[in-house]
């Protein structure tokens, strides 16, 4: 193991010491969450900073126990919840890679991404092994299972319990520190490796954002194994916020957690925003004492914006949307409020962060194109991850000179705002952006929950849609909120749940055509 430099020590972002760091600095402020903790349900719901500073450290010392040593990979695959994080902070508190890989993923997928990895310990449940990962050669691509409850064919982590505690070990900034993957809306995902120095890069400006809110009480539905939601934690922890965290999303379940809390703060995915849209005036106003939403992983539909915003009762409340991607983290921001939400342009992402992104749209052969010409966009980040696991060639190919291609279609204005149309694999030539019009049909038609614009077999643009309360389509509203918009297929009408969909609820476009081209999914209907 190679120890870093004293000068550069303060230069990364570890995730390791955070709760304590948290708790020495706070105290014990509380964290609520929607259910107990696999590892340990016996502390139920209602936690501390301090209480899950000390259950990191035990985790870790079971862990370091067993045999995990830095540098050494331990692929995290478990049923959802908050320990999810737990597990992964005690992994990088002894120095050792935590691999983090989505609970929703499919058995076949989990396998390839062990088998990517290099012989790593895995941190699972009975549910997994006995689920999804059951006709997965487990055994013959880990070191050693481990298990948070009683799996058959895994070492139970509570066979630890009481290991003499160990030291934190902090890696050198640029060595690898944590490995998260894409989301896989166009295949096998990647597996994406993180080092602390890039992350305290991308820690850093998030920071900053987070000031003008620091100590407010913050909501949080974000997938546990991405980044992102790792970065907002270090923010909370380091102004202090009581954290609300929240597994289930349903409004049913959700909304009697947000009124007994009111957070100030409250950050999910897009997609879950749209269905939070009903606790706009929800018993209780759950969201009348919200003063920031955070949007990131996907542009959010102008009409949820609008909608979020109206439903606080703060004097002045904002939505800040994030654009970026794994494997860059955030490159541009934008600030809402209710009076900018109501002329809001969907497409428009925001600006670079200055001092930490730039962002410039190229044409094919990589050249800077003219305001307002649409093109590839592409970053220059400080926060860029150090390599694919495994598909260093891949990795190559996006670089541009320094340049990051992101895989979108989009331009600029004169004065850098950065418009977002289609991933550059889901254009259709006879739709200008077919994001553009899903923001279109979501304003002109409030029951519905989500709309797709695909590509059919023939290439023609094919909307899937998905409307609250399962409620049939009606065709004559439709017919006159289209008529101005591009021509297009006959709607077809799914329920939500039938939409394949990546851990952070965005929409697998590729596999929705796919889906299309061989059969209509069984329970759906075209409209």
């Amino acid at each position: 193991m190679s120890q870093p430099q004293p000068l550069l020590a303060d230069r990364g972002f570890y995730l390791g010491p955070m709760f304590r760091q948290a708790a020495d600095r706070h105290g014990a402020v509380f964290v609520t969450l929607d259910r107990p903790l696999d590892v340990a349900p016996d502390l139920g719901v209602d936690l501390s900073y301090t209480v899950l500073a000390t259950l990191v450290e035990e985790l870790s010392s079971r862990l370091w126990e067993a045999g995990v040593r830095p540098s050494e990979q331990v692929a995290i695959h478990k049923t959802d919840n908050v320990d999810i994080v737990l597990l992964t902070c005690a992994v990088s508190r002894i120095g050792a890679v935590p691999a983090l890989l989505s609970p929703g993923l499919a058995g076949p997928v989990a396998g390839q991404l062990l088998e990517r990895l290099h012989k790593p310990w895995l941190i699972t449940d009975r549910a997994k092994l006995e689920g999804t990962l059951r006709e997965v050669p487990v055994s013959d691509l880990v070191r050693q299972t481990l298990s948070v409850d009683d799996a058959p064919g895994a070492v139970p982590l509570e066979k630890y319990a009481g290991a003499a505690p160990h030291a934190a070990v902090r890696l050198h900034p640029r060595e690898p520190s944590l490995i998260t993957h894409s989301s896989g809306t166009t295949g096998v995902p990647k597996l994406a490796v993180h080092c602390a120095g890039t992350m305290w890069n991308r820690l850093v400006p998030q920071k900053a954002m987070g000031w003008p809110t620091r100590g407010e009480s913050a909501a949080l539905h974000m997938s546990f194994v991405h980044s992102r939601f790792y970065h907002l934690l270090g923010v909370l922890l380091h102004y202090g916020s009581p954290l609300l965290l929240i597994t289930d999303p349903e409004p049913a379940s959700v909304g009697p957690l947000l009124a007994r809390h009111r957070p100030g703060i409250v950050e999910t995915h897009p997609n879950t925003f749209v269905l939070w849209e009903e606790l706009a005036d929800a018993p209780g106003a759950p969201l009348s004492r919200v003063r920031s939403y955070g949007s990131t992983f996907d542009a959010i539909h102008p009409r949820t914006v609008q909608r979020l915003l109206d439903a606080s009762k703060r004097r002045s409340p904002w939505l800040i949307q994030l654009y970026g991607q794994s494997e860059t983290g955030p490159v541009a921001f934008q600030w809402f409020t209710r009076r900018s939400a109501a002329r809001a342009d969907g497409r428009r992402v925001g600006i670079g962060i200055p001092g930490f992104t730039r962002v410039r749209i190229a044409d094919e052969q990589g050249r800077r194109v003219a305001p307002g010409t649409a093109g590839r966009i592409e970053a220059r980040t400080r926060g860029r991850i150090l390599t694919y696991l495994g598909m260093q060639d891949r990795y190559d190919r996006q670089l541009n000179d320094g340049w990051w291609e992101m895989g979108d279609m989009g331009h600029q204005s004169r004065w850098g705002a950065l418009y977002l149309m289609d991933r550059e694999i889901d254009q259709i030539d006879s739709v200008h952006s077919n994001l553009e019009v899903e923001d279109t049909l979501m304003s002109r038609l409030e029951e519905l929950r989500e709309v797709v614009i695909v590509p059919g077999v023939d290439r023609e643009p094919v909307p899937v849609v998905c409307v609250r309360g399962e409620a049939p389509l009606d065709l004559g509203r439709w017919r006159d909120a289209t008529a101005d918009l591009p021509k297009m297929a006959e709607p077809r009408q799914w329920r939500f749940e039938e939409l394949p969909m990546t851990s952070t609820w965005k929409v697998k476009r590729v596999e929705i055509t796919r889906m299309i081209s061989e059969a209509t999914p069984a329970g759906s209907t075209a409209a």
